[in-house]
């Protein structure tokens, strides 16, 4: 007998408030930081910290296989990157592809991912510690 699972969904109202308002920062970076710091480095920072939200406002799944999926994912779009995936699927006149998917590989930026997803997994363990001793 074949036995079926079937994805649990459960909205998070927390998680989702703070993709929202990551997205938001998100926006706001894409718009107006032309720098080299904060569009480059902490836009793909706060990136990774806002798909692992989104997925979690949807989704209770464990911290760890969570964040670790939303790192892969990361890094698998980064490396869509460096084959210029974009231009393959015929997008680069989308200013929506290119802005969502990218345009240029960068080695640092799967640092920044790694940063982003690192801050995930503190946060999640203060959160966890403060629920124990409460």
């Amino acid at each position: 007998m074949i036995q079926r699972r079937y994805i649990n969904l459960k909205f998070n109202t927390l998680y989702f408030t703070f993709a929202v308002l990551l997205f938001g920062i998100e926006i706001l970076i894409a718009k107006f930081a032309h720098d080299p710091i904060i569009r480059p480095y902490v836009g793909d920072v706060l990136v990774s910290i806002l798909i692992y939200c989104f997925v979690k406002s949807f989704l209770p799944t464990p911290v760890l296989p969570t964040a670790l999926c939303v790192l892969l994912f990361s890094y698998t779009i980064e490396v869509m990157q460096y084959f210029h995936i974009v231009n393959r699927l015929g997008l680069q006149n989308s200013k929506t592809a290119s802005t969502v998917i990218g345009t240029s590989f960068e080695c640092i930026d799967l640092v920044a991912y790694t940063v982003g997803i690192a801050i995930v997994l503190y946060l999640e363990k203060v959160s966890t510690n403060r629920k124990h001793q409460s």
